[in-house]
């Protein structure tokens, strides 16, 4: 054996013997795929732990790590390359956001954290898992209890791996600035002799843009004289006119910048770019846009690193910035739970910034609800309570089961009536005192700030399974008008005056 392996090796029976390291390993471990590593290849797919004494016996038979899904499974074992995309998402409970921060220079690695960190908590996330990587970096952890389950009717749960993804990308993007402030000038020296990425910037999103030669030309035939500009990443010498069939020559030559993530280009958004050349600092934290995948792997808590022979050690946050990987020595470690005890829903707003960040409507469902269609808004002044339909007034009296969705159809109705925004949270936040289980005030927030920051969306037509679900029989006449909207127009109608375009 190698050195390394045969250190590592020596360690796993006296780590992994640990009672304490057993539990804390399988307690994360529930409902998640877990795979041991051999040290240089991974174990069979997929696993899963039974039982906490399961771990060592897989360490018995050579296994030096151990890796999890951020994915979270009803039963794991049933997981299999054959299944659709419907079939996963009806085996996922749900997804943890992880965020992996690796440099190659370890202080950086720190700072990077520590500005994440700082952008979390500025969203309103206050329960934040930290470990270390067991190399490099850090782990950092927003479970998916902090999250808001749906959102415009769409199950969070299913957006996997895009939400994440686009999580991920948002909290990059907020950290550059913080971690701006964190740098020091020994660090931009260190920066200088390193071969990292540097260039113009987008000031929209951040990313470095792409540099191009924009270069003017002109027929040199006299008879033609074709005037002709391209977009190029060389000055292209030897290019002929289209027309004649002579050499062009080059004019003019200007450098230009396209920032494709944003469709913007400095021709003609000159002020969307910086003006210096600045150093990517999105590369030097290495946000781990790959572990946003589906079955990706991460080391588990308190498994060992076959390189290091260190453990991936669950820490605070007050203690990241003095934190030395010898104090991750599997002797000197302290036992502490990598998953935060979050309060339900207190990341709705992280994820509300990062969709409007992204660009993407309320329509998370990518058109497959014909309701979402645009459609000409009408304003109903004056709304009385004898012009909702029968279903609405029933939800109206609060409902037992599917609160969400309840909510879901009345903020899509009142925005779609045109109603006023202080009238619309007095009626919400009165329908949800007489539901037998309230809904939480945050949760609510959540769904109101996101339905104010999107236009208006028509409510599902009441043949869909939405009023059902929540033990509403639309009438048939409501049937017969499709829409909650259509029902109040017929409705206000006959007191034209109350009608308004």
């Amino acid at each position: 054996m190698e050195t390394k392996e045969q250190r590592i090796r020596k360690i796993t029976h006296m780590h992994y013997s640990r009672p304490e390291i057993q539990k804390i390993i399988f307690d994360f471990s529930k409902n998640r795929e877990v795979v041991p590593r051999y040290f240089e290849g991974f174990g069979r797919r997929p696993d899963a732990f039974q039982y906490p004494g399961d771990l060592f016996e897989l360490v018995k038979n050579g296994a030096t790590s151990f890796h999890c899904s951020e994915e979270i499974w009803a039963n794991p074992l049933e997981l299999s390359t054959s299944l659709n995309q419907h079939q996963m998402n009806d085996l996922r409970i749900g997804w943890d956001l992880l965020i992996d921060i690796d440099c190659k220079w370890f202080d950086f690695s720190k700072k990077a954290a520590i500005s994440v960190i700082s952008v979390l908590k500025k969203h309103g996330v206050k329960n934040i898992g930290i470990k270390f990587s067991g190399s490099k970096g850090f782990h950092i952890i927003v479970p998916w209890k902090a999250f808001p389950k749906t959102i415009s009717g769409e199950q969070i749960k299913n957006l996997f791996p895009e939400v994440p993804k686009k999580l991920v990308s948002y909290i990059r993007f907020k950290a550059e600035d913080e971690l701006k402030n964190l740098l020091s000038e020994d660090d931009y020296r260190q920066f200088k002799t390193a071969k990292i990425k540097r260039g113009i910037k987008c000031n929209n999103c951040r990313e470095l843009a792409q540099e191009y030669n924009l270069v003017s030309y002109v027929c040199e035939n006299s008879k033609c004289l074709r005037m002709e500009e391209r977009k190029t990443l060389d000055s292209e010498k030897n290019s002929r006119c289209p027309e004649c069939n002579s050499f062009f020559e080059i004019k003019e030559i200007r450098k230009i910048y396209e920032c494709r993530k944003c469709d913007l280009d400095s021709k003609k958004n000159k002020e969307n770019f910086s003006k210096d050349v600045e150093i990517d600092l999105f590369s030097l934290m290495e946000l781990d846009l790959v572990l946003v995948s589906p079955r990706h792997l991460f080391r588990a808590p308190y498994s060992l690193h076959e390189k290091t022979s260190l453990v991936s050690t669950v820490i605070s946050e007050e203690e990241v910035q003095d934190f030395h990987p010898k104090d991750a020595n599997p002797l000197k470690i302290k036992i502490r739970d990598f998953i935060p005890d979050s309060v339900e829903g207190e990341a709705s707003e992280l994820l509300i910034q990062a969709l409007d960040y992204a660009g993407i409507n309320s329509n998370l469902n990518h058109g497959k609800v014909a309701e979402s269609r645009e459609f000409k808004p009408i304003k109903i002044l004056k709304l009385s309570d004898s012009y909702l339909p029968p279903s609405i007034q029933k939800i109206l009296n609060g409902v037992d089961d599917g609160r969400k969705r309840a909510l879901f159809i009345l903020l899509n109705l009142f925005r779609s009536i045109g109603m006023e925004k202080e009238e619309l949270e007095k009626r919400i936040y009165a329908w949800n005192s007489k539901n037998k289980i309230l809904l939480k005030e945050g949760y609510i927030k959540s769904q109101l700030a996101w339905s104010y920051r999107n236009k208006p969306v028509l409510p599902p037509n009441f043949d869909r399974d939405y009023y059902r679900a929540i033990g509403i029989i639309p009438t048939s006449e409501e049937l017969k008008l499709k829409n909650p909207v259509n029902y109040i127009s017929r409705e206000s109608q006959k007191k034209s005056d109350n009608f308004k375009k």
